[in-house]
């Protein structure tokens, strides 16, 4: 099993406590070996690599195959999940219809884990949109790529583990990220101030070769399955848990954390309409009805908020 997250990332000490989970269940019949870090094979090829059966299973943030299918960029549109009870209830609705798209590529999805809340690490404070004009700014998947673009700013796409680097030599200014990846890439090093804008919660999800998957007896199959599905309810709990000693962490090592100012809240909320309008244009129906579904079920319109 592939991942790209490094060792420090709750994703994938997630991922290998499932993995020992399945071994445990299986009285060692079945084991999985967590390469992390991009170790095994890079992001991009992760999903391609289980669809041939290079490997079996991988672990990709989710809206990197945004290219696939624009289902998979609907939890990086700003304003649709701003909390974690919404993040779980548009997966809940949305789980279907992905796990259909995975099937037709021979996949099968195990679990889904949300990241904290992306915010945007800057090394001024930011206080006027027109600072975002020619940011360079780290951008993971293309939905955020176009989210940066609509606030005038110059989307690159850097992984997590490069990070480091891209400061260091110029490459980028800023990033839009979470908390925890922040804290597990020691931001502190290069930047002073972290907006939490509260912007979407993000998901990687977990996903297994169907033919591998069937290859294995029914037991084992049940247990696979029960141990994603400890997995997917641990890893959410986890998210919650890192992000609030993430922000300490921050704060802590010398960042200053803030939220955006009616300025820059307001450029935010242009861009993710624009976004959002985009998005629209290129999912199928299916696709909108999903959402428009969960828009009006979500836990947020049902409290109120």
């Amino acid at each position: 099993m592939a991942t790209p997250y490094g060792d420090a990332s709750f994703h994938t000490q997630n991922t290998r406590e499932f993995a020992e989970d399945v071994a445990n269940a299986t009285d060692g019949e079945l084991t999985i070996t967590v390469h992390s870090g991009g170790s095994l094979v890079a992001h991009g090829e992760i999903k391609p690599s289980v669809r041939r059966g290079t490997i079996d299973a991988g672990e990709v943030f989710l809206s990197v195959l945004s290219n696939d299918d624009p289902i998979f960029e609907v939890d990086t549109l700003p304003g649709v999940a701003g909390s974690y009870d919404d993040a779980y209830a548009l997966w809940q609705a949305t789980k279907p219809i992905i796990s259909e798209k995975f099937a037709a590529e021979g996949l099968m999805p195990l679990y889904a884990v949300a990241w904290p809340a992306q915010g945007i690490y800057t090394g001024e404070a930011l206080t006027d949109p027109t600072q975002f004009e020619g940011l360079r700014v780290r951008a993971p998947n293309i939905n955020t790529q176009r989210f940066v673009t609509n606030l005038g700013g110059s989307p690159t796409e850097t992984e997590e583990s490069d990070i480091p680097t891209a400061f260091s030599t110029g490459r980028v200014d800023a990033m839009i990220t979470s908390s925890s990846t922040g804290n597990a890439m020691t931001a502190w090093d290069y930047v002073d101030y972290y907006t939490d804008a509260n912007l979407w919660l993000p998901k990687n999800i977990v996903f297994i070769n169907q033919r591998s998957f069937d290859r294995l007896d029914e037991s084992t199959q049940q247990a696979l399955l029960d141990a994603a599905a400890r997995a997917e309810e641990r890893g959410w709990q986890q998210s919650r848990e890192d992000n609030q000693a993430s922000l300490a962490a921050l704060e802590e090592n010398g960042i200053e954390v803030s939220t955006p100012n009616e300025a820059v809240a307001a450029a935010l909320q242009s861009a993710g309409d624009t976004l959002y309008q985009d998005w629209l244009s290129r999912a199928d129906d299916e696709a909108e009805t999903v959402l428009e579904t969960y828009r009006q079920q979500r836990p947020s319109e049902t409290n109120g908020e």
